[in-house]
């Protein structure tokens, strides 16, 4: 947990801190509207190659980036198989017999409690669990020697490849341009430019001051939170709880020891807050002046054309392709 980055600023300097938070916000709703447009997969690699050029040129490091990826990981994974195994339009590419017979399911029981009992002391656990799922593949497709049961086949086909690594890119781009936001962008900043952004929603008589402060302080309370939790896990396996190992009932008891002080912390800290907030004069709704006031530079003018510029890119090449 103390490596996950969601929410978090990081201080540097480069082109992309320095870059008004307006045109920060503004900018990242155009290049995810580019991104939804966009429908085929070389142009949504030629987007992923843009948004990883940023970094290196914005000083943003990939680690932290890519550490911000690892806590979806799952989902994309889901999703990238789910795809695989369910859409069958196009060409069948790939046909790969599999047999079950009890020596095959004897041997994957035995490759996946060697998985379940070493993960814990593997460093790169995703490309362990991808290790293992290449040799419950092989195990079913090549290990022949004992009569089967039943027969079937690994299929993969063309449309099914196509989206799933599509959906995959495009849902890497969302995570990773949401990631930059939050890493270059302090949480004051992000307060201010979500109040201008949404400022023209106040002809609908939207408070939009509350709802920018609400998500900003939700978005400054996630590593807070995750901190205390971790701080939580720490002791009480200093204790001797175990959240990787043993059985059902007692992983859910162990979740439930986890949240109820979390609740507890959660609701204390914002209680404090409100204090905070009450003991400076904040009244919900009332004309605040500002300390720091946000300025127009040539930079953002770029910035903003150059998004807007991706949106139009995406649209033509939409239509003519």
């Amino acid at each position: 947990m103390k490596n996950i980055v969601i929410g978090r600023y990081i201080p540097g300097d480069s082109f992309i801190y320095r870059m008004d938070p307006r045109v920060k916000i503004i900018a990242l709703i155009l290049w995810f509207t580019a991104v939804f447009i966009i429908q085929e997969f070389i142009v949504m690699i030629g987007a992923l190659i843009v948004v990883i050029g940023l970094l290196p040129l914005g000083r943003i490091s990939v680690k932290r980036v890519y550490l911000g990826l690892r806590p979806l990981m799952f989902l994309l994974l889901f999703t990238f198989t789910f795809q695989i195994f369910f859409n069958r339009g196009g060409d069948l590419w790939i046909d790969i017999p599999v047999v079950y017979s009890w020596l095959t399911w004897s041997l994957v029981l035995g490759v996946v409690l060697m998985w379940f009992f070493t993960k814990r002391y593997i460093r790169f656990k995703l490309a362990y669990f991808l290790f293992v799922l290449a040799s419950i593949l092989i195990i079913f497709s090549q290990v022949t020697w004992v009569e089967p049961f039943a027969t079937g086949a690994f299929q993969v086909y063309e449309d099914g490849l196509r989206l799933a690594t599509f959906i995959l890119l495009r849902l890497i781009i969302i995570v990773t341009l949401s990631t930059v936001l939050t890493i270059t962008t302090k949480p004051t900043d992000l307060n201010l430019g979500l109040e201008a952004v949404l400022k023209p929603l106040k002809i609908l008589r939207v408070n939009t001051e509350e709802i920018a402060m609400i998500i900003s302080i939700s978005l400054r309370y996630i590593p807070t939170l995750l901190d205390e939790a971790n701080k939580i896990i720490l002791a009480q396996a200093s204790r001797g709880v175990d959240f990787q190992d043993g059985k059902f009932k007692d992983k859910v008891i162990q979740v439930i020891s986890l949240l109820v002080p979390m609740f507890i912390i959660s609701f204390q800290r914002s209680d404090e807050l409100a204090n905070a907030m009450e003991a400076r004069g904040f009244v919900p709704g009332a004309t605040r002046t500002r300390l720091n006031q946000l300025l127009w530079h040539q930079r953002d003018s770029w910035a903003l054309t150059v998004s807007v510029a991706m949106v139009l890119l995406s649209i033509s090449l939409r239509v003519i392709l």
